[in-house]
């Protein structure tokens, strides 16, 4: 199949419908029809002295609508062809056709075509030779350039501006179809990212509560076996914390689930947890056994509600890291604000976490783009989880060995998100 410009005739046909669902090459056979009767119907009006004409002159008739079968594959080579045949049948004294009339199609089809300025030229080629020939002949200047010269340019003008005008429209539709389906594309990625970031939310959201909750129960468990037949006060300590901790974890299960069916479009607020429900959080602490100590100076209201539930679950993810890994008997919980900002401290007397000791023996601060989690063994469970959350609104998390004994985690956050 031919091709021109890396284009094939096929793809440059099928791939620019007519507006009105018209093929093509169905256009295209019309116009070669419509050439061929035109060019005809001149040569049979102008041969007055010998009705129907020389045959052969309805021969270039024919020639000249064929080549519009071509007019998209080879706009240049269909208009110089029929510049050239112009010049032929004239040249073989056939009856005159004018010499605009048997090129607007070819002219119009090379400007469609993005062939503008080749078109330009043919024209101007066309005018200028027959201009030189009629001059040679004898006829009058003056009628010359106000008549033949005027109508042959007007013609191959409105020619080329109505292919430019078809070609320039097509390429409007065109543009428009492509910034819809960048639009469409768009929309449906910018979706596709607020569900991913719905369900990340709600993986860490679990995370931290279940494994919050788990942790309790997995240790008061301990204690419940270790007490049974022995300290029955003890053993029903932890039975009830590990009943009040199972149900804490199915509230939050039904709301996680309520969250999940609820329409997109609802507008039943979602209320989240702060830090004036961290109470829960301390008693399950010291359900576990822990001596917890907690100092939150931060007024209600003060927090925006994004930075006040990221608070409550760094407090939530750190008492679990604690009762899990840290061997701790005491753990203090501090928030206050300073200044704009939120500074939260959760620290205890365990063995740490060597792999985010700094070298001074000072919490370590955790890199935003993960790089603190390669240049040192993996963080305790749940530290990139937070540090997550802080980053993201706008904050910084540390999380590292005290000294020789003890772990910390600060996390340092604005106080308002800026709108």
């Amino acid at each position: 199949m031919c091709a021109v410009g890396g284009t094939s005739y096929a793809g440059a046909v099928t791939d620019t419908p007519h507006p009105f669902g018209v093929s093509p090459r169905v256009l295209d056979a019309l116009l070669g029809i419509g050439v061929a009767l035109g060019v005809a119907l001149v040569i049979a009006a102008e041969a007055d002295s010998d009705p129907g004409g020389p045959p052969a002159a309805y021969l270039f008739a024919v020639a000249f609508g064929a080549l519009m079968v071509w007019r998209r594959r080879v706009p240049r080579v269909v208009l110089t062809l029929t510049v050239l045949g112009i010049f032929t049948y004239y040249a073989l004294g056939f009856p005159p056709i004018g010499i605009a009339w048997p090129a607007v199609a070819a002219t119009y089809s090379a400007a469609e075509q993005g062939r503008t300025r080749t078109a330009i030229i043919a024209g101007a080629v066309l005018v200028a030779v027959a201009a030189f020939f009629r001059i040679d002949e004898g006829l009058p200047t003056a009628y010359l350039i106000s008549y033949e010269m005027f109508t042959n340019v007007a013609l191959l003008a409105a020619a080329i501006a109505l292919g430019v005008s078809v070609r320039t429209r097509r390429q409007a539709r065109a543009q428009q179809a492509r910034i819809l389906e960048l639009t469409t594309a768009e929309q449906e990625r910018r979706a596709a990212a607020r569900l991913q970031d719905e369900r990340v939310q709600i993986a860490r959201d679990l995370h931290d509560s279940i494994g919050h909750s788990l942790s309790v129960v997995s240790m008061n468990a301990g204690v419940a076996a270790e007490a049974l037949g022995r300290d029955r006060p003890t053993a029903e300590r932890a039975l009830a914390q590990i009943r009040e901790s199972a149900g804490q974890t199915l509230r939050e299960l039904r709301a996680t689930v309520r969250l999940l069916r609820t329409a997109p479009d609802s507008s039943e607020p979602i209320t989240a947890p702060g830090l004036a429900g961290i109470a829960p959080l301390l008693e399950a602490a010291r359900g576990a056994g822990l001596q917890v100590d907690a100092d939150v100076q931060v007024p209600e209201g003060a927090l925006s509600g994004p930075i006040d539930a990221a608070a409550f679950r760094i407090v939530q993810e750190s008492l679990t890291n604690v009762i899990r890994h840290s061997g701790a008997t005491h753990v203090t919980v501090t928030a206050a604000l300073e200044g704009a900002s939120l500074v939260l401290e959760i620290r205890d007397d365990g063995r740490g976490a060597p792999a985010a000791q700094g070298s001074d023996g000072a919490p370590q601060a955790t890199t935003t783009d993960g790089a603190g989690d390669s240049r040192t063994h993996a963080p305790p469970s749940g530290i990139t989880g937070m540090r997550e959350r802080a980053t993201l609104l706008g904050g910084t998390l540390m999380a590292g060995r005290t000294g020789d004994q003890g772990f910390a985690v600060k996390a340092e956050l604005p106080g308002r998100l800026q709108p």
